[in-house]
């Protein structure tokens, strides 16, 4: 799982705007579209970034088509707190750099 949390946090170049879905999904769910407008980001944005963060298993879905309601797994609600203290430090790690 850490692994997988990493490659969130570090991995890729959209590793920011996944970190906000998480952290927004993680208050409570919402659709593609209710995250676009919540994040700030565009639709196709957001729709991608929710497909790669259900290929890893760290959200999943109820309902269908336009209304489908987002909220983190099991899995990821189990290690939360390991992905908030991860990017805690890789905050930490940013500033130290700066």
């Amino acid at each position: 799982m850490k692994k997988i949390i990493q490659w969130v946090l570090l991995g890729t170049k959209g590793s920011e705007n996944r970190i906000k879905i998480i952290q927004k999904i993680k208050e409570k769910p919402y659709n593609i579209n209710q995250l676009s407008k919540e994040l700030n980001l565009n639709y196709r944005t957001v729709k991608h970034h929710i497909t790669k963060l259900k290929e890893v298993n760290l959200i999943e879905s109820y309902g269908e088509k336009y209304g489908k309601l987002y909220f983190l797994s099991d899995l990821m609600s189990e290690h939360y707190d390991e992905f908030m203290e991860l990017l805690r430090s890789t905050e930490a790690n940013r500033a130290i750099v700066a």
